[in-house]
């Protein structure tokens, strides 16, 4: 199985892996793009911080035009940001934005990497972010991407030079490239990685613009001895599409941070400021680097024969150059150079098949198996080229299932038969690797060191194709997959994926006892694979009690469900604590759920995570009862506040007319609701009329960019960037005496205390006299700002505005959070309730 994990490593390196893809069907348009890529031995890797913070643009340029093998390093994985397509946040939310990073390459031509830096959320200076990440980890994850990447040109995104003024993740990723330039030649440097040979990139560049320089005029008045300029608009005849609209393309998947972009035409300037190495002389980012053939010893006779198929390339019958690119593939597999040797085997490979129509497929019968249970592959063949293909034999790794076939495959005629397997005990899950155990605030914990870097785990099971192309035997591998027919999307690919037998998860993430009085608490078993038993209990903290003990289950089928109701009493006094389900099959016990995630737009993921909830005991006093909640970006605040009693009506746009408003105790807007809701300019005005006659409205944090209002709020109010990062940041109450802070709950510095990721973001920096501040915070160094929390009268009601993160700490179980969150619901009301009217 190692040799085989070892195989699946190094194809990560050598071309774009994709799970649960439909295969790629290619024209001969994009057969020619092929054959040009493997005519060019170059190669370029782009660092940043981010999902998002590449520069399409360029990636897509040197892929595309250039026809470089072309990566992006993004130190994380996107983790700490906010999600517009769903609720998930965190973890979660990094597996989501993995694959649409996964999905941007997929149309720009670019590979992915990533070190284990956690997103810990934003950070103002590098000094705390590489303290966070633990700097000397990072840096061996960077410089070893760079020793097996092994990429001739490597470009910042950001600029090293000024600390401070930016995002710390930014400026960090521009610190950690600029020292692994050098230390990736310096042979007593060691990362991870068993190879470890150094590497010594030819040139370091820094993807500059105007933006960096303060203004446009400033740029053009700048010193460019040092640039170096590329015209990346392109327009690429084969694919009727420009570079940028490409690159656009590719940007606008990333789709939870909601970067539809538009693309454009015509020429476009791209900026590249020389840092380190060698100059290049006549400023073209590959000067003094061999990118032909002569690049590898041996590699004049192959590149002979590959520009010759280039140059007499038959569009309307690409399989007239089978022959001529077998001949290359012995000779590239006969090369010493093992890099280059394992990248251009692969690519050849890859066009020979595409050239004679080959199509081979192993899919399963399930999306989903558990170890030692028995399924069927279905293996699909077929040569649709009068060149003479034969299938010799089919292996199924680390199954050790070997079929010998000695199949002709007739010209358009498919090869269709089933191989059973029983997959072995040993082999892994295949959720993300860098989930399987607990890491730190900045960094994810990775044991198996081979893993480091790659964008996915490895699936272990893979079908090897032992093919004849008229006497020279070429291997080709198939991860195996599950597809289905939907009556409306058609053919739909699915990961194969190894699971846990069982998955045990709650209905909720923090449960809140507001009261002394027990609450029963869900647990939903759900079965993995048919005939399922064993038992179910509760792990539950001190001083809390649990019944029952335990529950029996029996599970029939596959996918079967079961939940069970355990009575939890909390203590009298306030305390938390961390409840888990214990799942025991036999001898075995399972704590973990299956969390699934599924958007069209990116492959179907199967996360496993240690199943638990946060309980809290806590004593909270709340006014009014019936809240009026519009979502913005998307949160769970509206189950946060029915956890503590209050009755939450999620309105549509329909639902916020003057009549219906009036039935509420308090309307919220979620978070960015002023961004992300279009028709908000048409039924803001109802809302501030609420307020004027006497309702309390809160809105949730929104940023000046896209906001589809005029004004945030009744009275003047400024949007800025200002936050306060440091969760831990003191928090100075500038009116102890104001009813924010002591109706119904009397809120003291304590309730600040174990807040998570950050204070709060985009706070406003002016407002007009009739808002009243009522807390001071700031990070270390930096000047107060007491635009987190403001309220102002108007009318006969109350208007909020608050850019305090509850859309985290809410969810986290913070119980502070929880009493200011409900002090602002209850702000001017009196014991009389509203009843919600039809």
């Amino acid at each position: 199985m190692k040799n085989i994990l070892s195989l699946v490593i190094v194809s990560f390196f050598c071309s774009i892996i994709t799970f649960a893809q439909a295969p790629k069907k290619p024209t001969s348009g994009d057969i020619f793009e092929s054959i040009q890529k493997l005519n060019f031995l170059g190669s370029v890797l782009y660092i940043a911080a981010h999902p998002d913070d590449e520069n399409t643009r360029l990636i897509s340029y040197f892929s595309n035009d250039v026809k470089a093998q072309t990566a992006y390093l993004s130190l994380t994985r996107g983790d700490g940001g906010q999600n517009l397509v769903g609720p998930e946040i965190r973890e979660l939310l990094g597996v989501i934005r993995t694959q649409e990073l996964l999905a941007a390459r997929r149309i720009d031509g670019g590979q992915q990497f990533f070190t284990r830096a956690n997103d810990f959320g934003y950070s103002k200076h590098p000094d705390e972010t590489l303290e966070i990440w633990n700097k000397e980890e990072v840096l061996k994850d960077v410089v070893a991407v760079i020793r097996k990447f092994k990429p001739d040109v490597i470009i910042n995104r950001f600029n090293h030079k000024t600390p401070g003024s930016t995002h710390g993740h930014h400026t960090s990723s521009a610190m950690l490239g600029f020292e692994a330039f050098d230390l990736a030649s310096n042979k007593n440097y060691e990362t991870h990685l068993q190879d470890d040979a150094i590497w010594i990139p030819k040139r370091l560049l820094f993807n500059t613009s105007w933006w960096f320089y303060g203004s446009e005029e400033n740029f053009e008045k700048a010193d460019k001895t040092n640039l170096l300029s590329l015209d990346i608009g392109t327009y690429y005849v084969n694919k009727g599409l420009s570079n940028s609209e490409i690159a656009s393309l590719s940007r606008s998947q990333h789709q939870s941070q909601g970067f539809g972009s538009t693309g454009t035409r015509g020429s476009q300037t791209e900026y590249l400021e020389f840092l380190k190495g060698d100059f290049p002389e006549n400023k073209k980012v590959f000067d003094g680097i061999d990118t032909s053939w002569n690049r590898v010893e041996e590699g004049a006779k192959i590149g002979k024969i590959l520009h010759k198929v280039e140059k007499e390339f038959d569009f309307k019958n690409p399989s007239a150059s089978i022959s001529e690119l077998v001949e290359a593939y012995k000779l590239i597999f006969e090369l010493k150079d093992e890099h280059w040797k394992a990248i251009k085997l692969n690519e050849i490979k890859n066009i020979i098949a595409a050239c004679s129509g080959l199509y081979i497929e192993a899919v399963a019968n399930n999306s989903s198996t558990t170890s030692t249970s028995k399924n069927t592959i279905k293996i699909e063949a077929i040569n649709r080229s009068n060149f003479n293909i034969s299938l010799k034999s089919v292996s199924i790794n680390p199954l050790n299932i070997t079929e010998e076939k000695s199949i002709q495959l007739k010209q358009n005629s498919p090869e269709l038969f089933t191989i059973n397997v029983t997959i072995p005990s040993e082999v892994k899950n295949t959720f993300p690797y860098w989930l399987s155990e607990k890491g730190t605030l900045g960094m994810y914990k990775v044991s198996d060191k081979r893993l480091i870097s790659l964008p996915e785990t490895p699936r272990d099971i893979v079908v090897n194709f032992i093919l004849d192309f008229n006497g020279i035997t070429i291997p080709f591998s198939k991860e195996v997959v599950y597809k289905f027919n939907d009556p409306i999307k058609g053919e739909v690919y699915k990961p194969f994926e190894i699971l846990p037998e069982v998955s045990a998860s709650f209905n909720e993430k923090v449960y809140i006892f507001a009261y002394e009085k027990s609450q029963k608490i869900a647990v939903k078993v759900k079965s993995v694979k048919d005939s399922l038993q064993g038992k179910i209990s509760l792990c539950i903290p001190e001083n809390w009690k649990v019944s029952p003990e335990n529950y029996a289950f029996k599970l029939l089928q596959k996918g079967e469900e079961q939940s069970f109701q355990f009575e939890v009493v909390p203590p009298v006094n306030q305390m938390e604590g961390i409840i888990s389900p214990i799942v025991e099959i036999g001898d075995e016990i399972y704590t973990n759920e299956l969390v699934e995630i599924d958007y069209d737009y990116i492959p179907f993921q199967s996360v496993i995570m240690p199943s638990e909830a946060k309980i809290v005991r806590l004593n909270i006093q709340k006014k009014g009862q019936i809240i009026g909640y519009i979502q913005g970006a998307g949160d769970v605040i509206p189950t946060s506040l029915r956890q503590i009693g209050y009755t939450v009506i999620e309105l549509k746009d329909d639902d916020i007319t003057i009549e219906k408003l009036q039935n509420f105790d308090a309307i919220v807007l979620g978070i960015r609701a002023y961004n992300t809701n279009d028709r908000a300019k048409f039924y803001q005005k109802k809302l501030h009329n609420y307020v004027e006659n006497g309702g309390t409205m809160i809105v949730q944090y929104n940023t000046n960019h896209r906001l589809k209002v005029d004004e945030v709020a009744p009275y003047s109010l400024k949007l800025s960037r200002d936050r306060v990062t440091d969760e831990n940041a003191e928090v100075r109450i500038l009116n102890p005496t104001h009813e924010l802070l002591n109706y119904p709950n009397k809120i003291t510095q304590n309730d600040f205390e174990g807040w998570v990721q950050e204070r709060g973001l985009y706070f406003p920096s002016e407002w007009d006299s009739n808002f009243e501040a009522i807390l001071s915070m700031n990070d270390k160094n930096e000047s107060a700002k007491t635009g987190s929390l403001l309220i102002a009268k108007y009318g006969e009601g109350n208007f909020i505005y608050t850019g305090l993160s509850f859309f985290r700490e809410l969810p986290a179980g913070v119980s502070g959070a929880y009493k200011l969150f409900a002090n602002m619901l209850s702000v001017g009301k009196n014991n009389t309730e509203k009843s919600l009217k039809d």
